[in-house]
């Protein structure tokens, strides 16, 4: 398990504006987020789920992750930044396969560049 937070400094401190979590199977993690309030939050809330993207990341990579799967929730834009590429559900590991979703993608320390016989071989 991962987690990461971004906050904003305002009147009263320190305010949460945006979230990224991770569930982990061995070398799999899948991310839940990033999610970023748009309500007073930052100017520019692709760049904060990019941010905790990165962070997430790094952090997995750190962790020994060889894949990292996430949920495409219109941030195509980020996943596409960092490397990720559209991948088939049935890709996603059965311990991390019960969680509803459309759409899968996928990152592997940055590179595209892989095929799909390795996952079915797990």
């Amino acid at each position: 398990m991962l987690a990461w937070g971004a906050y904003v400094a305002g009147v009263r401190g320190e305010r949460l504006v945006g979230a990224v979590a991770a569930e982990r199977d061995r070398g799999d993690f899948l991310l839940h987020g990033p999610v970023v309030s748009t309500d007073d939050g930052p100017d520019d809330p692709l760049e904060v789920a990019a941010q905790l993207l990165a962070a997430a990341l790094d952090h997995a990579t750190a962790l020994g992750a060889t894949t990292v799967f996430a949920r495409p929730q219109g941030l195509d834009r980020v996943w596409v930044r960092f490397g990720f590429i559209p991948v088939p559900e049935v890709t996603l590991p059965a311990p991390l396969a019960a969680r509803t979703g459309v759409g899968l993608y996928a990152w592997r320390g940055g590179s595209a560049l892989w095929t799909l016989r390795e996952a079915a071989a797990n």
